[in-house]
């Protein structure tokens, strides 16, 4: 019977889990019965505050028959981490990643890894098929991301991806061993290759609580993507501080010819202004981009664990 791990990153989802698990106990029981599978729940606690842990015990309970494997954080490490700690401890054949919220769909598990089994693909990814429901700032500046993103990287990244995907072991692997400490699994889940095929599904809106995601943590969240796996800005700084390197070099000429050619009038303090501001403006954004890098290269120095166990069911 080929194993199937569920893995749950969850932070403060004490409201929806129980509809979750309720969900994936009829999806279980559907699959056992039509593909002869087995199944384990691997949820993974981010240092949440409410009564995430208590539910996780209750979903043992309502569960029975499928093996549920649950460990919580120290404090709060962030998704990425509780994603690796998942995936490290899940021992399916199969592994699928989804969140508790119920945004990912319990329902398309059978569809997904049915697709698996006719393509022979290592990976079966969702995205959203529309942003329906979304605040519109949000969707438009997750639109210009990915745009962004699939411009100055080698890595493909899908617009609308979600976390949910099921894969194979042997790409579940190829992910654990990238031993960097600051993730980003949307870029290293296309990095890894594999063959991959996608589902469509629309937009689904949280079975409880709010969204732990806030406008500004997306937006650190991008900036990790962007700098994990693309060194374009590095090279965008050092190409504009050459252009203006060679501006200047054109405008020490015409100052040159001016001065010899129409004496020494005074030149306005607009314009100096403007032009000291716009250099000081550069050189900070430059600055501002090798710092996001060498912070990057300090904190995988450090060779810290991605997060630490306070409580687990398992040893």
């Amino acid at each position: 019977m080929p194993l199937i791990s569920v893995v749950v990153p969850c932070y403060n989802e004490a409201e929806s889990l129980p509809v979750f698990v309720e969900a994936c106990r009829g999806v279980f029981d559907d699959m056992v019965e039509r593909f002869g599978t087995s199944f384990e729940m691997v949820l993974v606690d981010d240092g949440s505050t409410d009564d995430t842990v208590e539910r996780f015990k209750e979903a043992e309970q309502v569960l029975q028959g499928h093996e549920v494997r649950w460990l919580s954080f120290s404090r709060n490490f962030g998704k990425e981490s509780a994603l690796l700690a998942g995936l490290e401890h899940a021992r399916g054949d199969y592994v699928a990643t989804m969140d508790a919220d119920m945004q990912d769909p319990p329902s398309l598990l059978p569809a997904m890894y049915e697709k698996m089994l006719e393509t022979g693909c290592d990976n079966v990814a969702t995205r959203r098929a529309t942003r329906e429901g979304e605040p519109a700032v949000r969707s438009f500046f997750a639109r210009c991301f990915y745009r962004l993103i699939n411009g100055i990287s080698t890595t493909e990244f899908v617009s609308g991806e979600r976390d949910y995907r099921l894969m194979t072991r042997q790409m579940v692997n190829a992910v654990i061993s990238l031993g960097e400490s600051n993730r980003f699994s949307k870029g290293i889940f296309s990095w890894v290759g594999f063959k991959t095929e996608w589902i469509s599904y629309d937009n689904v809106e949280r079975a409880a609580g709010d969204t732990k995601w806030s406008f500004f943590s997306l937006a650190r969240y991008a900036i990790d993507g962007i700098t994990a796996f693309s060194t374009s800005p590095l090279q965008i700084a050092s190409v504009s501080s050459l252009l203006l390197f060679l501006l200047f070099l054109v405008l020490i000429v015409i100052i040159i010819v001016r001065r010899l050619v129409f004496g020494d009038p005074v030149a306005g303090w607009a314009s100096t202004a403007c032009i000291i501001l716009f250099v000081g403006a550069i050189q900070l954004f430059c600055l501002g981009v090798i710092g996001q890098y060498l912070a990057k290269t300090y904190l995988e120095t450090k060779s810290r664990p991605s997060y630490i166990v306070k409580e687990t069911n398992f040893g």
